[in-house]
C-alpha cells in the first residue's frame, strides 16, 4: 500500500480521488468505485502499487496498435480492479473480482489486501523496466485493466522507461481525469482507447459508466500528439445499428480522418454469455460505415480478415502493411519517414 499522488483532502478526513472522471469522494476506511484506492486517516493510498498481473511479452498489434512500431514486442502488465463494470469484460477475473460486495462487510480491507496479494506479483517499476530491456521489448504496455486506477504505478514506471529509451503504451477505457491526463501525458507514446458505444444508455446499463469523458479524452490524447487509436467491440443487437455507427464514425472523423478505428468481434464472456458472437458480416458492415464516413484507416479484429486488417495508403491505395492475425509483413511503407513508397503520402503513426 503506497500513498497516492492524485487526490484532494476534504473535510472530516474525507478525500476526493483524482485518478479518473468519477472523482470519487471516499470516506475514511472506504474505497472508491475501482476498489483499489483507500482512504486511511484522510490520505488516499493505492492498494495495487507494485502489485502487477500479467507481465507478458506481446506483439504491439495485440493492443491493438497498427500504426505504432509494427512487428515490435512490448511487455504488458496490469493490476486488479477497474473503474468500469462492463458486463462483457474479457478480463473480468482481473478487473472485477475485487469489487465483490462481500469485501464491503467485516474486515473488508484485510480481505481485499489478501485477494490482491494472492493474485499479484510484487514488483517495482525498476524491475519492470529491467525485465522489458532483458526481453528486448520496444516498450511497456499498461493494459488488461484500466491503467488510470493505478496511475501512480504507471507514472513511475513510464518515467523510468523513458529514461531507458523504452516506449509507453496505454490500453484504456478513456475515463482518465484531467489531472491524470496531465500527470501521465508527457511519458506516453501511444494509446488505444475503447469507445464501447455511442450511446449513453449503453454506457450506463452495460458498462456502468459515462460516455462524455471518453469522447473528450479521445480528442485530448490525439491532439496532444500521442499516437491514438480507437477500438469498438461490436456486440450484436446492442451497439451495431447503422444509426449509432454512423454517429460514432462521424465523431471520429471530427477528431481526424486519420484516427485508426478497430472494430472487433464480441465473444460471450462474464455476465453476457447468452448473446451470440459477432458475425464476420456484422464487422464488414461496420467497416463499410467507417469508410463511408471518411475514416482512412479501419481494421477488423478478433477474426481473420487479412484484407480488412491490413493498412493501405488512403491516397493511392497501395498495400503498406499486410496482417493476418499477428503475422505482419511490411510491404510499401518507408518506416523511417512513415511515407508510402509509391505516392509519398505521410501515413499517420509512429513507424520507427
Amino acid at each position: 500500500m503506497k500513498k497516492a499522488f492524485l487526490f484532494q483532502k476534504l473535510e472530516e478526513n474525507g478525500v476526493r480521488c483524482l485518478a479518473c472522471s468519477w472523482y470519487c469522494q471516499i470516506a475514511p476506511n472506504q474505497v472508491g468505485i475501482c476498489a483499489t484506492r483507500i482512504n486511511k486517516n484522510g490520505n488516499l493510498y493505492s492498494l495495487v502499487y507494485g502489485k502487477a498481473i500479467g507481465l507478458h511479452p506481446d506483439p504491439v498489434e495485440k493492443k491493438p496498435l497498427f500504426h505504432f512500431l509494427p512487428k515490435s514486442r512490448v511487455l504488458s502488465f496490469g493490476t486488479l480492479g477497474c473503474n468500469f463494470g462492463c458486463l462483457f469484460c474479457q478480463n473480468w477475473q482481473m478487473s472485477q473480482i475485487n469489487k465483490d460486495p462481500l469485501f464491503r462487510k467485516n474486515h473488508f480491507e484485510n480481505n481485499l489486501i489478501k485477494l490482491i496479494d494472492k493474485n499479484s506479483i510484487n514488483i517495482s517499476p525498476q524491475k519492470i523496466v529491467a525485465m522489458a530491456k532483458k526481453i528486448g521489448a520496444a516498450g511497456i504496455a499498461y493494459t488488461y485493466n484500466e491503467p488510470a486506477i493505478f496511475v501512480e504505478f504507471a507514472h513511475d514506471t513510464a518515467k523510468l522507461a523513458k529514461k531507458n529509451r523504452l516506449k509507453n503504451i496505454y490500453v484504456s477505457n478513456g475515463f482518465e481525469s484531467t489531472e491524470a491526463f496531465d500527470y501521465i501525458k508527457d511519458y506516453l507514446d501511444a494509446i488505444n482507447i475503447d469507445l464501447k458505444s455511442f450511446n449513453q444508455s449503453f454506457y450506463q446499463k452495460i458498462c456502468l459508466a459515462k460516455i462524455e469523458p471518453v469522447k473528450n479524452n479521445i480528442k485530448k490524447f490525439f491532439q496532444s500528439g500521442i499516437e491514438t487509436e480507437v477500438t469498438t467491440l461490436i456486440i450484436p443487437g446492442l451497439n451495431n445499428s447503422r444509426t449509432e455507427l454512423e454517429e460514432l464514425t462521424k465523431f471520429l472523423v471530427s477528431v481526424s480522418h486519420d484516427l485508426p478505428w478497430h472494430v472487433s468481434a464480441f465473444y460471450p464472456a462474464y455476465k453476457m454469455v447468452d448473446r451470440p458472437p459477432t458475425s464476420h458480416q456484422t464487422l464488414i458492415n461496420a467497416y463499410e460505415i467507417g469508410k463511408q464516413a471518411g475514416l482512412n484507416y479501419i481494421y477488423v479484429g478478433n477474426i481473420i480478415d487479412s484484407e480488412r486488417s491490413s493498412t493501405f495508403c488512403p491516397r493511392c491505395h497501395q498495400l503498406l502493411v499486410f496482417r493476418q492475425g499477428y503475422q505482419v509483413e511490411i510491404k510499401n511503407i518507408n518506416l523511417k519517414t512513415g511515407r508510402c513508397n509509391k505516392c509519398r503520402k505521410k501515413i499517420y503513426g509512429i513507424w520507427s
